[in-house]
């Protein structure tokens, strides 16, 4: 095989991986009530709802530069490493 070919394939692989991630961060902002990003001191559902929901069209059309990409994709691993563990320990109580 070659070369270009391996690295195409990674490219479109890794591309596809971050959707997924980014499909899940949307998902996962659309299930929480907005009283509890309020209650856990984060942004607010429809920011982060509006963020991730964009992120996840332009990431599926591909029409946006890489680096505009990837702060979208920096906003669903925020949101993930973030946001997400604080509305779920909101939920233990």
């Amino acid at each position: 095989m070659d070369i270009f070919v391996i690295e195409g394939m990674v490219g479109l692989l890794v591309r596809f991986a971050l959707l997924v991630v980014a499909i899940f961060a949307f998902v996962i902002s659309l299930i929480h009530p907005a009283e509890e990003y309020a209650a856990a001191g984060k942004w607010t559902k429809q920011g982060w709802t509006i963020v991730l929901g964009l992120g996840v069209l332009f990431s599926f059309i591909g029409v946006l530069p890489f680096f505009v990409d990837l702060a979208f994709m920096i906003a669903a691993f925020v949101f993930l490493a973030d946001v997400r563990p604080a509305l779920r320990g909101l939920r233990r109580r």
